[in-house]
């Protein structure tokens, strides 16, 4: 099925210097530093080291040479494009130098912070018309309860926070995954944006998957180059999971000393998709002081952030955040608290009915035989044992159980209750007093 939902305006290149809103100085020294550490010194090469059209990069080398930090070699370089070869002169390379004990950000140039925010809304997770069919296909693999695709929808669809909690081992965190397969476009994520002349790095590898580049077809009559802002990465629209190790230090800008730049925070890198908070309740600072974090942004859309020097500044807030916990939120949050979670969401355990659907499928992806007379005798003797509670996870771990079992002792893969009494007596620890 194809997933592709709504196709985002991309952010137009910029047709010169002034166009790019940034300060002359700072783009002249990032040219530099960039040629001095990359060793460029084709303005093809050197624009695509910086990112800009080939244009502006040629109206930035024009600008450092004459300012003496640039010179041309006065040789035209060997090959179909017949470019002039620059290189820096003894003042640009003391200058490339200073600017690096200043900062030492080179390459793509950053993007204006208030240029960034008109592309959120050009691209915002709110934008986003999820239908039931898309939902549906992104968690195909998952049986779940006929109503809760109607609970998750619209909170999706709102791109407003979701409290989901209920029992562990039941499927709150592929519930998340499928919600973010869900959404299927593709968003363009700054390498790097600028405020008040400090550098923020926000692409991330680990966080962004870039979608394939189009490559220039030099015989194609339609040239793509030009067509957006390559100071963006296209990619699919982020998801950041945090679990346990979440604090609250890490939702703030992050210095480098050494290279005198910063890195977004996890929040920032989410913008235009999706920030699970998985496991809700076991970070060492409490729930609420979590979710107290949050309540700016998920109620204003925008987020507060400081410089080293204090200075504080605003970002665009625009992310589906997904809290997910085993507690019950009255355990948790107080109600000024619940009342700014748009969406609550309990995710129970399987009925019997489903939670043999899942044996079932599991049984046949692991090639495990199903017998009938094991699984009465899982459901006679075993669940009234724990109150005839199901959970997803069960149906997985105790087949996995029996594998390993059947692999140890030789035999072909198969079901006994037998069997299956020592893959139960993994499933929990029996309550009782060690001696030491």
């Amino acid at each position: 099925m194809n997933m592709e939902v709504t196709s985002v305006i991309a952010p137009p290149a910029p047709k010169s210097l002034d166009a790019m809103r940034l300060p002359l100085v700072m783009m002249r020294d990032i040219l530099i530093k960039s040629m001095f550490r990359k060793n460029v010194t084709l303005v093809s090469e050197i624009a695509k080291t910086i990112c800009l059209p080939v244009n502006v990069t040629q109206q930035l080398v024009d600008l450092a040479r004459g300012q003496k930090l640039i010179e041309a070699m006065g040789n035209m370089h060997a090959g179909a494009s017949h470019e002039m070869n620059y290189q820096l002169t003894d003042a640009g390379k003391a200058r490339a130098l200073d600017a690096l004990s200043q900062s030492e950000y080179f390459g793509a140039m950053p993007v204006p912070l208030e240029v960034y925010a008109e592309q959120v809304k050009r691209q915002s997770i709110r934008n986003i018309q999820v239908t039931r069919d898309q939902l549906l296909a992104a968690m195909g693999h998952l049986i779940l309860p006929k109503e809760l695709i109607d609970y998750l929808g619209p909170a999706v669809g709102a791109g407003r926070s979701i409290l989901m909690y209920g029992p562990p081992g039941n499927g709150k965190s592929s519930i998340s995954n499928g919600i973010r397969d869900a959404l299927g476009d593709k968003i363009y994520v700054p390498r790097a944006i600028e405020y008040s002349g400090q550098v923020i790095t926000v692409y991330d590898p680990i966080v962004h998957s870039s979608a394939e580049e189009d490559v220039d077809d030099p015989n194609s009559l339609r040239r793509t180059s030009g067509r957006y802002d390559t100071r963006y990465v296209r990619c699919e629209r982020p998801t950041v999971i945090t679990g346990g190790e979440l604090s609250l230090e890490m939702l703030d800008l992050v210095y480098n000393p050494v290279a005198r730049t910063y890195q977004a925070p996890l929040q920032l890198k989410s913008t235009g998709g999706i920030f699970i908070v998985d496991d809700l309740g076991r970070q060492k600072e409490p729930p609420q002081a979590i979710v107290n974090r949050w309540i700016v942004p998920l109620e204003e859309s925008r987020d507060i952030l400081a410089l080293q020097s204090g200075e504080k500044f605003e970002v665009p807030f625009d992310t589906l955040v997904i809290f997910s916990t085993n507690f019950h939120p009255n355990e948790i949050f107080d109600k000024a608290a619940l009342r700014r979670i748009f969406f609550k969401i309990k995710i129970d355990g399987p009925s019997q009915e489903d939670f043999l659907k899942i044996f079932a499928m599991v049984a046949r992806k692991r090639k495990m035989p199903l017998d009938e007379a094991t699984l009465i005798h899982l459901l006679q003797n075993k669940y009234p044992t724990i109150d005839n509670i199901y959970a997803n996870y069960q149906p997985i771990f105790l087949i996995d159980q029996m594998i390993a079992i059947c692999e140890f002792e030789g035999i072909p893969y198969q079901m006994t209750p037998e069997l299956m009494d020592r893959a139960w007596a993994n499933m929990f620890v029996r309550e009782e007093a060690i001696v030491h």
